[in-house]
């Protein structure tokens, strides 16, 4: 008979675990990315040198029910580890069925140690899984540095199970850098791991 293990130890372990998958990436950044983006685009202040300030994830239901409403929130909530936002329609569109203050949506603000963790599993567990995946699009960038993705379906994370999924329902994920142009921008993710398709 196998010994009985407490929840509380495998909290513990678990915690131990997110823990290091975060500072992998984190101390990447500090100890080898830092001096290959001053090298690389002519930095002399370190505090010049792009990086990741957010993460948001979000979600758009369309007209759904509540209970559709409070599934698509969970599953954002346990591929983010943080609970959602709902958002609302702000105005009535009566062709679309649509009524001011109607649940549509749902949008995840991550920051530090939490948008790490997502970056992370998302270019290492998530972004594989994806059916003939050959790239993300080295060209979706803002002219401001920051880097959208479109994902067609939640069950690519590991955190959903896909015989749960009654209706597969996509994301925008959009990447928030503090550089100056889509140049820098792009330097700082393709060092950080994000897989870009060649041209």
């Amino acid at each position: 008979m196998a010994p009985k293990v407490s929840v509380n130890a495998v909290g513990v372990v678990i915690h131990l675990i997110v823990e290091a998958i975060m500072s992998k990436l984190k101390d990447k950044y500090i100890n080898e990315m830092v001096a290959a983006l001053k090298e690389k685009l002519g930095f002399t202040n370190v505090m010049s040198v792009p990086k990741c300030s957010k993460v948001v994830i979000n979600m758009g239901f369309g007209i759904v029910d509540k209970d559709h409403v409070k599934s698509l929130a969970e599953d954002l909530g346990s591929i983010s580890g943080q609970r959602p936002v709902v958002t609302k329609a702000k105005k009535s569109i009566s062709n679309f069925k649509l009524r001011e203050g109607m649940d549509i949506g749902a949008k995840v603000t991550l920051r530090g140690e939490k948008m790490y963790e997502f970056l992370d599993r998302l270019i290492n567990a998530a972004l594989p899984r994806i059916r003939d995946f050959r790239g993300l699009s080295p060209d979706s960038f803002d002219g401001f540095g920051n880097y959208s993705i479109g994902l067609t379906d939640q069950a690519i994370f590991p955190e959903i199970d896909p015989n749960d999924v009654s209706v597969a329902q996509g994301m925008d994920v959009t990447i928030v850098t503090t550089a100056r142009n889509d140049n820098e921008g792009r330097e700082l993710l393709r060092l950080i791991g994000i897989p870009f398709a060649e041209k």
